[in-house]
């Protein structure tokens, strides 16, 4: 990212993630002080294995915020303090299995929480399948996680990375749009997301015109931009987020395109980029399993305490990293903090409901959400949710997941 908007955004990211240090102490704090005349009990590790620095790092530190937030709220009731280790994953899949060894191995940490990359997701799953360690997937949707790969100890918070698309695809083709191309990163999110989209859209009589890809993390989108134009398609399905999401929205702009051809995408194409891409979004519709507002009194207390605490509006990220927190917080209640009563925490885990700010969501058979999709609409400099586009969903097939016993 070359744009000095996003200079300031990641300033604002430094110290907010600062103060989410100061806010896990205060929690920890808290609970010092409920357990004081107890036995002193070890402390339990969480690795929070995230980006910090590229062009998802705004993503990594609203879900380590969400969780530390989440934690702080429970601290009382979990039944012993909670340290955290915090490790950069670059968004580099090469550096995925390495970096979750070294905090498995090195750091002993007790539960792996991360990654947004779905590459990087994939070497993590290498090393907790192997360790057995507890991990909570705050983002990254690669399907493997919790289709073929699945295991006990495995859980997501977040979402598959077709789940949000799959009902993109329905929006498209009901509202009679026949001839679409579909542009993305090629890699795991981007051709798993583009697949759930065109499950839908295929099966509503859609016919996908050209599938149209470039390597992640490239942002150079001109050409392709200019070979959209030529398609003349009735509408375009993307896949991006972070700084290159907000790269897209502004060169769609530029090019002439916004208003001329409908763009849909998942919720991750408007995450956390709005106050940096001015107008290119405006009118933009897209599905998410959270958006702004709605209405709970459970959201409501949520976006008032997260602002309080970091001083900056939640997103999607920062929810499914305070559910993180919240599933958790679940397991660790089941057991009074004793966490090598790993049988017993990963059953209250599996069978906990989660009282989420996006609405209360259950785990599939496979430990991945189901949970509704809700249809946004950019207004302003808010995701705003217009309705919603599919009730509990549950997705991918879970035929894939050979659960262990």
């Amino acid at each position: 990212m070359h744009d000095d908007t996003f200079g300031a955004r990641r300033r604002d990211l430094i110290k907010a993630a600062g103060a989410a240090g100061l806010l896990a102490t205060a929690g920890l704090s808290g609970l010092a002080s409920a357990q004081a005349g107890k036995a002193q009990l070890a402390k339990v590790k969480v690795g929070l294995m995230l980006p910090y620095t590229g062009t998802f790092a705004q993503l990594g530190v609203a879900i380590a915020n969400g969780f530390k937030l989440a934690v702080s709220e429970q601290a009382k009731s979990l039944g012993r303090e909670v340290e955290y280790v915090t490790l950069d994953d670059e968004s580099d899949p090469s550096k995925g299995a390495d970096r979750a060894n070294q905090l498995v191995t090195r750091d002993k940490v007790d539960l792996l929480v991360g990654t947004v990359h779905s590459g990087v997701q994939m070497g993590i799953v290498k090393i907790v399948r192997e360790s057995g360690v507890l991990h909570i997937i705050p983002n990254a949707g690669v399907e493997a996680a919790t289709g073929a790969l699945c295991a006990p100890n495995i859980f997501r918070s977040s979402f598959a990375n077709g789940q949000p698309a799959f009902p993109v695809g329905k929006v498209v083709a009901d509202r009679g749009l026949k001839n679409v191309v579909t542009l993305a990163w090629r890699y795991g999110a981007g051709e798993e997301s583009v697949a759930g989209f065109k499950d839908s859209f295929l099966k509503g009589g859609g016919k996908i015109v050209k599938e149209l890809w470039l390597p992640f993390p490239n942002v150079e989108f001109q050409s392709l931009l200019t070979e959209i134009a030529s398609l003349k398609p009735d509408a375009v399905f993307v896949f991006f987020a972070g700084g290159g999401a907000a790269k897209f929205l502004t060169d769609w702009k530029a090019a002439g395109l916004k208003g001329r051809i409908p763009l849909f995408g998942t919720g991750f194409l408007t995450e956390g980029v709005l106050e940096a891409v001015g107008d290119a979004a405006d009118g933009l519709e897209t599905v998410m399993h959270y958006g702004d507002g709605i209405d709970t009194p459970r959201n409501r207390a949520f976006r008032l305490a997260y602002a309080k605490a970091f001083k900056l509006q939640p997103d999607v990220y920062a929810v499914q990293g305070y559910d993180a927190g919240l599933l958790f917080a679940a397991g660790m209640k089941a057991v009074k903090g004793d966490i090598s009563k790993k049988k017993e925490m990963i059953a209250a885990m599996r069978a906990a409901p989660i009282d989420s700010p996006r609405g209360k969501w259950t785990l599939s058979k496979s430990q991945n959400p189901i949970q509704d999709m809700y249809l946004r609409k950019v207004i302003g400099k808010e995701n705003r949710v217009t309705g919603v586009a599919m009730k509990a969903l549950d997705y991918p097939p879970t035929g894939s997941c050979k659960m262990p016993a």
